[in-house]
């Protein structure tokens, strides 16, 4: 059995998001020791684990339950699990589009700064009109 504790310093998950974990069902709510205190099995230390290596690739935590939900069922085809990471894959390469955006239109701001005041920053200037951007980079 693990302490609270010892399961955070473990997973590297915080005791708070631990015991958000507990509240919204993701992790089985702890057994209590005779002082009150929350102890874990190795069961819920691999769940969390899941959880983490879940979150840390961006799965929203509906996803981590549904994907949680097929690992209880190791006989059913996985086609539900890989629909999910698909969807994921698909959010994460639209985020990575628009960082790209982004660093673009930051690199060409940046190089257009040619005034030694503020009130001659092209930064200052673009910031403050949005017409000023070489395009959309906004979503």
């Amino acid at each position: 059995m693990f302490s609270i504790g010892d399961l955070s310093r473990r997973t590297g998950v915080k005791v708070p998001t631990i015991r958000y974990y507990e509240q919204m069902g993701l992790v089985a709510a702890a057994e209590r020791s005779e002082g009150n205190q929350r102890r874990y099995s190795r069961q819920e230390l691999e769940r969390l684990a899941f959880i983490r290596h879940a979150r840390d690739l961006g799965f929203a935590v509906e996803d981590i339950r549904a994907l949680i939900d097929l690992s209880g069922h190791p006989e059913q085809p996985c086609g539900h699990a890989d629909k999910i990471a698909q969807e994921q894959l698909i959010s994460v390469r639209e985020k990575i589009a628009q960082l790209k955006r982004l660093e673009t239109e930051l690199e060409r701001i940046a190089s257009c700064c040619d005034g030694k005041t503020v009130g001659d920053c092209y930064v200052i200037r673009a910031l403050s009109d949005h017409a000023l951007c070489a395009d959309e980079h906004v979503s």
